[in-house]
């Protein structure tokens, strides 16, 4: 009799712990949230999302200013020119994104490419910056989406650097200067797998 007693409090107490420790675990995680986050994704997240508008681009040649609103409805990889030059870091960032958008096969038609200068040198000057690049969106970005920008990397943007927006014109993602485009090329992937718009 005495161990059908013990083997009946072991059950109880069995099914009191199964009981109870998804409790404790639920808490624990409650309490220390940063246990279980994972990331996915390779750039950083823009919280919250930067809003910008259509006219916070001016087209610096006429294929922009005749091409500038494909830029609504689409993904845009926008890289920013925010000094006086454009040096071989800048230069890379915009090769890069030629490359991004051609491994994304299928899904090409849903992206573009939009570079946005600060401050835009005579056109013999930046001419050199994105020859044999004739679909390169190219903007003066207007004192609103310095501001912005600016205001997301809470310091003076690098060169080189990346944004990623959305085709409502939102700045979601940023990428530091020097970014592996197949791991931009997977984030943009996984946003357009599961985007419903763009």
């Amino acid at each position: 009799m005495n161990q059908q007693q013990t083997k009946n409090q072991r059950l109880i107490l069995i099914i009191f712990a199964m009981s109870f420790i998804p409790f404790l675990i639920a808490w624990y995680l409650k309490e220390h949230p940063q246990t279980l986050v994972t990331h996915t994704n390779n750039g950083e997240l823009i919280t919250p999302p930067v809003p910008t508008d259509l006219i916070e681009f001016t087209g610096l040649d006429q294929f922009s200013r005749n091409n500038m609103s494909e830029i609504a409805g689409h993904w845009v990889l926008l890289n920013v020119i925010a000094g006086n030059d454009c040096n071989q870091t800048c230069l890379d960032a915009i090769h890069k994104t030629k490359q991004i958008v051609l491994m994304l096969n299928k899904d090409l038609t849903r992206t573009r490419r939009l570079v946005a200068v600060f401050n835009p040198p005579p056109e013999t000057v930046s001419a050199k910056w994105w020859e044999d690049d004739s679909r390169l969106l190219r903007a003066q970005a207007m004192p609103e989406l310095k501001q912005k920008l600016t205001t997301i990397r809470k310091a003076e943007i690098p060169e080189g650097m990346l944004f990623l927006m959305d085709p409502l014109g939102n700045l979601m993602m940023q990428y530091e200067p020097g970014f592996d485009p197949y791991k931009v090329k997977d984030d943009l992937k996984k946003l357009l797998m599961i985007s419903q718009i763009g």
